[in-house]
């Protein structure tokens, strides 16, 4: 019984294929970006960003506690010191993911609304291991100045005050945005 497409005709489609996609690298339709911003995370008091909203009926809501769901409304910063210049919001919500309250989930939005970016978004999505000082998350998306943008982001916590639950993150965005 013979084949019901060539063998040849395949491999040169691939060929062809491959061809386009080193070239599209080649050519460099692409340029890649890094930005650094800082999001002032507070979780007790009046001024708290982030909070839970919802978990599992009997447990207490933490980040330790799988199930539970938190929103987040961080400002962020020009740098970590917390009068600096904001210029937008991280606004999303962390997902308590793994049994042991290793890893969360996040979805996150980073909604610019001054400087260069104002306008423009950052879609950022991924699995968080909590514990690590330095975690990688993926960029999405993005609107406005960011359109078609991908990429990743690494979180890194520059410091923390247990007694307010306030955190200083460094986002280092390293960004492929098709030019």
């Amino acid at each position: 019984m013979a084949p019901t497409s060539s063998t040849p005709l395949k491999i040169i489609s691939f060929s062809i294929l491959l061809l386009i996609t080193i070239n599209n690298i080649a050519n460099g339709q692409q340029n890649q970006s890094t930005l650094v911003f800082f999001l002032q995370d507070v979780g007790k008091g009046v001024g708290a960003t982030v909070q839970p909203v919802i978990g599992i009926n009997g447990k207490v809501w933490s980040y330790n506690s799988f199930g539970t769901i938190f929103v987040v409304d961080d400002p962020i910063m020009l740098n970590p010191n917390p009068g600096s210049t904001q210029i937008g919001r991280a606004q999303g919500m962390i997902t308590v993911t793994s049994l042991d309250g290793s890893n969360v989930s996040i979805v996150l939005s980073l909604v610019f609304n001054n400087g260069q970016y104002s306008g423009s978004t950052l879609e950022i999505q991924g699995a968080s291991r909590q514990r690590e000082n330095s975690r990688e998350l993926s960029v999405v998306s993005g609107t406005g100045r960011f359109r078609y943008a991908r990429g990743f982001v690494v979180f890194e916590t520059v410091s923390y005050d247990d007694s307010t639950n306030h955190s200083v993150l460094r986002l280092t965005v390293t960004l492929a945005i098709p030019s």
